[in-house]
C-alpha cells in the first residue's frame, strides 16, 4: 500500500510591504458581512445624528414623514405650534406600526390602525377604546417614544441615542473641518431655498462605497466628462474635499454649473466674493453630502437598507423666486444627475468584487485618496 506524500511545495511568501505611495483600504468583508452592517446600524446610524427629512416637506400641523434610521422606523411630524417632533413609529399598545405610509397628513392625532390607540402631535396618548375605564394609565408615560431632533440647513436631523453626541461638534463640526467655519455653509441659507427637484436612487452597493466615491476625484477624468468640463481641475484627480477651505474653480468658458456649461441663475444673496464661480463639497458623516455652487445647493441623504443596498435621496435647492416662477432648472439638475448615475454605476460594479478572494485583504489608496483612510479609521473605531 502506498501513501500520498505530503506536499513539499513551500507556502506562498508574505505579501510585500506597500510602497509609501499606497495605503490599505478596509478588507472586502466590511462591505459584504451582514454582521458588520448590523453593528454599523447600531453604533453609527442609531447612535449618531442622522439627516432624515427636509423641514419644508412638512408644510403644516399634522403633516408627517416616516424614515428608516438604522433598524428603526421614525415618524416626524409638525405639531399644532408649528414645531417638528420625532418619535419611534411604534404604537405603545401592541407594537403595531403607527404610520404605514411614507408621507401623509392627519387632522389632530396619529391613530394606530390596529386597536385605535391615538396620540397627539406631541406624542401623548389621548384616546383609546375604553381608555376612560383605565384611569390608572399615565397618558404621558404611555405616549410615543420621543426621538431627539435638531434643525439645520433646512433639514431635520434625528438621533436615536439616549444621550446624543454634540450636534455642534459632529454635524456642524463637519463644515468647520471642511471649510474652516459654519458660516461658509450657512451663507447659502439653504433653509430658505425651495426644492426644485428631488430624485431617489436605489443603489445596489454598500453605503461606504458611496461615501468613498464622493470623497475622491481620482475617478473623475475617467467617468465624469460633463463635470470635468465645468470643473477642469477635477480631471487631475484632486477632489474638492482634499484641502480645507478649497473650492474647485469653474472653467473659464463655463458660465454656470450646468450640463453644458451654460448660464445658470443669479448668485444666491449673501455669498462671499470668493464663493462665486466655485464648487464646494462637504461630507457630514455618516450619510450626508452637501454640494455648494453659486446659484443652487445639492444635498444627498443616504439611507443604508442592507449591506449591499443603499437608497440615496438627492435634492436640488434654488432661490424661491426661481422655483415660483417655474424656471427651467433641467440643465443644472441634469449635470449632477449624470454625475450621480455615473458614480452609482461605478459603486454597483465594485460591490460584487468585495466578496472576491482577490479583495479579502482589501485594496489600496493612492496619494490623492489617502484622506479616505481617515474615513476607514473612523468607521472601524465606531464599530470596534
Amino acid at each position: 500500500m502506498t501513501t500520498t506524500p505530503l506536499s513539499t511545495t513551500p507556502p506562498p511568501p508574505p505579501a510585500p510591504a506597500l510602497p509609501s505611495s499606497l495605503i490599505t483600504t478596509l478588507p472586502g468583508h466590511h462591505y459584504t458581512d451582514p454582521g458588520i452592517f448590523a453593528r454599523e446600524q447600531e453604533r453609527i446610524f442609531e447612535s449618531l445624528w442622522f439627516c432624515a427629512v427636509r423641514s419644508g416637506d412638512l408644510a403644516g400641523p399634522g403633516a408627517y414623514r416616516t424614515v428608516q434610521v438604522g433598524r428603526e422606523n421614525v415618524v416626524i411630524t409638525r405639531n399644532r405650534s408649528g414645531e417638528l417632533r420625532a418619535f419611534l413609529n411604534v404604537c405603545r399598545h401592541r407594537g403595531a406600526r403607527l404610520c404605514t405610509e411614507e408621507a401623509g397628513e392627519v387632522r389632530r392625532t396619529l391613530r394606530c390602525p390596529y386597536h385605535a390607540w391615538s396620540y397627539d402631535l406631541d406624542g401623548a396618548l389621548v384616546a383609546a377604546p375604553n381608555l376612560a375605564k383605565m384611569p390608572d394609565i399615565d397618558r404621558t408615560a404611555y405616549g410615543l417614544r420621543t426621538v431627539a431632533l435638531r434643525e439645520w440647513l433646512g433639514y431635520a436631523w434625528v438621533c436615536l441615542a439616549d444621550e446624543p453626541p454634540s450636534f455642534e461638534a459632529t454635524v456642524m463640526g463637519a463644515a468647520v473641518e471642511r471649510l474652516g467655519d459654519t458660516a461658509a455653509v450657512e451663507r447659502y441659507r439653504t433653509e430658505g431655498l425651495a426644492l426644485g427637484k428631488r430624485v431617489s436612487y436605489d443603489v445596489k452597493a454598500n453605503w461606504k462605497l458611496i461615501v468613498e466615491n464622493f470623497m475622491e476625484c481620482y475617478h473623475c477624468a475617467t467617468i465624469h466628462p460633463e463635470l470635468t468640463y465645468v470643473l477642469p481641475e477635477f480631471a487631475r484627480g484632486y477632489a474638492a474635499q482634499y484641502y480645507v477651505g478649497h473650492g474647485a474653480a469653474f472653467a473659464e468658458g463655463a458660465q454656470g454649473f450646468t450640463v453644458d456649461g451654460g448660464a445658470g441663475f443669479d448668485r444666491l444673496p449673501g455669498l462671499a466674493e470668493d464663493q462665486d464661480r466655485r464648487y464646494y463639497a462637504v461630507t457630514v458623516k455618516p450619510q450626508v453630502f452637501i454640494n455648494l455652487v453659486p446659484d443652487h445647493v445639492i444635498v444627498h441623504r443616504m439611507f443604508p437598507m442592507s449591506h449591499d443596498r443603499t437608497v440615496v435621496e438627492c435634492d436640488w435647492l434654488y432661490a424661491p423666486e426661481v422655483v415660483e416662477a417655474g424656471a427651467d432648472v433641467s440643465r443644472s439638475v441634469e449635470l449632477f444627475h449624470r454625475v450621480n448615475v455615473q458614480d452609482f454605476d461605478a459603486c454597483e460594479r465594485t460591490q460584487p468584487a468585495m466578496d472576491s478572494r482577490a479583495y479579502r485583504a482589501g485594496g489600496v489608496l493612492v496619494p490623492s485618496e489617502h484622506h479616505i483612510g481617515a474615513f476607514h479609521a473612523w468607521v472601524t473605531e465606531q464599530i470596534a
